[in-house]
């Protein structure tokens, strides 16, 4: 059962592909810190961030689907920087291949999630059942200087 986001196994494979891009940069030529190595390193985590934020977007199918859809679109980013690193030389054919499929079947899972949002979306239960604990609030007359 999915009771995290870390749950989810689209949460797990983007996260163990970031962490396969993150290593590969590694070795990159340092020229390119500030262009190649930070885009690809940002948009491959930004994958997984947005599944997670997804998750906390449940109770309403269209924010849940958004932001599914912006991870999904940071899939293809980050495929575009492979494509990049590629043309460069800076990646091996081998670990090009592993990587876009890898990013080919996290899109997959997203666009099946996306698809059938109503399976994963609606609210916690009925509003009676679901209650915050309730705070207290101290208040100083005093003026703020």
């Amino acid at each position: 059962m999915v009771e995290s986001f870390r749950d989810l196994r689209v949460y797990q494979d983007a996260f163990r592909a970031a962490r396969k891009i993150f290593q590969c940069t590694k070795s990159w030529p340092k020229e390119e810190r500030y262009a190649l190595t930070d885009q690809i390193r940002r948009s491959s985590r930004s994958v997984f961030a947005n599944v997670a934020e997804a998750w906390r977007k449940q109770r309403s199918p269209k924010h849940f689907i958004s932001k599914l859809s912006d991870a999904d679109a940071e899939t293809t980013e980050t495929r575009a920087w492979l494509d990049a690193a590629l043309d460069h030389e800076y990646i091996d054919q081998e670990s090009y291949s592993d990587l876009d499929t890898m990013y080919d079947q996290i899109s997959a899972s997203l666009v099946t999630m996306m698809t059938n949002a109503d399976d994963w979306c609606g609210p916690a239960g009925p509003a009676d059942q679901v209650q915050e604990a309730p705070s207290e609030y101290k208040t100083d007359p005093s003026p703020i200087e």
